[in-house]
């Protein structure tokens, strides 16, 4: 039996939360296939361009995507993107390297004072906060650090430690002070803080931070985002891509070197 968990807008399409399938093993593409089948005429369909779908605790899109095999005694829950994937936690996991972000509403909270402290605490964890509107949407979050494990496995990374390269990935420059500038945290600003590293470690973290002010983050920022790095509809058009400004942004991360 595989059990489906609906959270948020999804229940209506279903007009329950819970869902126990009698499947012993199904693909994450068929799965969406039967759910829609299954939907009662008069109740609203189910967004599947718009949905998160996890396994277990873990982003399908860490896993195998759509083509992740389900098997009976999985957990499966599927969590509708508002606004185009707005959160206040969520966890995945890239290339074995466990993430943990977190959306940190603005306060008087002395963040910078706050991350030297997590890092001297838990030095096991890549730590590292980012403004929120800097992040444009789940996925660009997930290209950029992928971009960043994959320059540390190189021996190619912008600068001696992760999370630095991190925060000048998401600043696309190659300089520390214009990334702090451009990226780094701000008072009464939203943020982004970024955990990654052993699933044992981060759950230590989990209790060490559960009073920071929490708040969705969503993915409102493209006017932001494309002020901040100057990127024109000409340069946008010119991108051959679904996500065009997404896989810029990434791209932009990508092409910086020492």
């Amino acid at each position: 039996m595989i059990t489906v968990k609906l959270l948020g807008g999804s229940k209506k399409s279903f007009s329950s939360d819970i869902l126990d399938l009698q499947i012993e093993s199904i693909t994450i593409s068929d799965l969406i296939k039967y759910l829609q089948s299954i939907i009662l005429n008069g109740q609203p369909a189910l967004d599947v361009d718009n949905i998160l779908i996890a396994v277990n605790g873990i982003d399908s899109s860490a896993l195998e995507g759509k083509d992740t095999l389900i098997k009976g005694g999985d957990v499966v829950s599927i969590i509708p993107l508002i606004h185009g994937g707005s959160f206040t936690k969520t966890q995945f996991r890239i290339f074995k390297t466990n993430v943990l972000l977190i959306g940190v509403k603005k306060s008087n909270l002395d963040l910078i004072g706050i991350l030297d402290k997590l890092r001297k605490q838990y030095p096991k964890l890549v730590i590292q906060i980012i403004r929120a509107n800097i992040a444009l949407n789940t996925n660009h979050v997930k290209k950029v650090l992928r971009i960043s494990l994959t320059a540390k496995s190189t021996d190619t990374m912008l600068s001696d430690t992760l999370a630095s390269d991190i925060l000048l990935r998401f600043a696309c420059t190659r300089q520390i002070t214009d990334a702090i500038k451009k990226a780094g945290i701000q008072a009464n600003k939203d943020s982004l803080l970024i955990i990654m590293g052993k699933k044992s470690e981060i759950k230590k973290i989990e209790d060490a931070i559960r009073d920071l002010p929490r708040i969705n983050i969503s993915s409102h920022n493209s006017k932001i985002i494309k002020r901040q790095f100057g990127i024109t509809k000409k340069e946008l058009d010119s991108v051959m891509s679904k996500n065009k400004l997404e896989d810029l942004l990434a791209e932009r991360s990508a092409l910086l070197f020492r």
